[in-house]
Formats: C-alpha cells, structure tokens, sequence
C-alpha cells in the first residue's frame, strides 16, 4: 500500500484561507481544515500548535492576497490612486469573507492607522503610489489615509450587503477625495508641482 501524501504547512494554509473565503474565518478550526484536506486533525495540529496560530498565518496569507490584488493594474487608464481605490473596493465585492477577515475580525497586526501606515505590507502601495504623484513619502502617506480611509467606508458597507456595488458613481467620489487630499497637502506644504492624475 503507497503511503499516504503528506500534509504540508502550505496545504493547511491553503485549505484554511479556503474555509476564509467560503464560510469565514470564524469557521477556521481543526476540524473544518482536516475535513477540506481530508485527514484527520493531527497534521492540523502537528503543523500549528494552536488554531490562533494558524488563523494569524492565513491572515498573513490573506493579507499579501489582498496586496497583490491592490496592485493589479491591469485595464486601468484612470490613475494608479483611482485605479487602487476601485481595486480596494471589487476586494470587498469578490471576497466579503477575506474583506471581513482583514479589516473587521481583529486579526490586524497593527494597531492604530498610523501603526498601519508604517508597515512593511504597504510598502508596495505607497512606493507605487509616491512615484506617480511625484511627492515626498509623508505627503504620500497623508493623501493615501484620506483614499484609505474614504475606499474603507465603501468597501465596508458593500462587505456588508448594505449598498449595490455602482463603480461610475464610487469612482467620482474617489476621484474627488483624491483632489481634494492632494489640494490639501498642496496647501499645507506650499508646493504646486503635485501630480494630480
């Protein structure tokens, strides 16, 4: 008889972001991923000595997922902020239960938006962003909190099932956060050579 495949660190994860995506990350535990992989528990628990572990590795998992998608440009002509700001939003439309894990489940590493602001998950982001409006990294942080902020409150309610999804009238509104944010840093700072695209 062959012996039986082994059960990997990378296949629990797999197996659990999967739970995540169908059912909630409140639905992560033992069993549930043992069932998906079907095993018993013991590579479960073998892996992951608590299921808090495990749920803070899929949440890692989740969280690069989410970055990538971010960053997929692909289509867009409209401007990396608009473009990011709508990719924020489609997340929470495709993936509630991901968009739920990330920003509303507790998981997050940070504590506070400032701390949010300053780790290495969006790094990416703000490089790519701060390059296409030509300023500096703190006013790039400034004009990304006030998009983050304004993307969030979309994403959250359509997450939530209490508003439709209409991407005309959410990229006007973006669009104009956008301005005003860059129009303000303008103001604070003096300077006028900010890229507003």
């Amino acid at each position: 008889m062959p012996p039986k495949p082994k059960i990997t660190r990378d296949m629990i994860l797999d197996a659990a972001m999967e739970i995540a995506r169908e059912e909630g990350a409140e639905n992560i535990n033992a069993r549930t991923v043992s069932k998906k992989l079907n095993c018993s528990t013991q590579p479960v628990m073998y892996q992951f000595a608590t299921i808090e572990e495990l749920k803070k590795a899929v949440y890692a998992k989740v969280d690069r997922y989410h970055t990538e998608y971010l960053m997929n440009m692909e289509g867009q002509q409209k401007g990396i902020m608009l473009g990011i700001g709508l990719n924020y939003i489609r997340f929470a439309i495709k993936e509630p239960n991901l968009f739920r894990f990330l920003f509303q489940s507790g998981f997050a590493v940070a504590n506070s938006l400032l701390e949010m602001i300053d780790s290495e998950e969006l790094k990416p982001v703000l490089t790519v962003m701060q390059e296409a409006m030509a300023m500096d990294m703190e006013q790039t942080k400034e004009v990304f909190l006030t998009i983050a902020l304004f993307a969030h409150g979309y994403a959250s309610i359509i997450a939530n099932n209490s508003l439709e999804y209409d991407e005309e009238l959410i990229a006007v509104h973006l669009e104009r956060a956008y301005r005003g944010a860059v129009l303000a840093v303008q103001a604070e700072t003096g300077s006028t050579d900010i890229t507003i695209s």
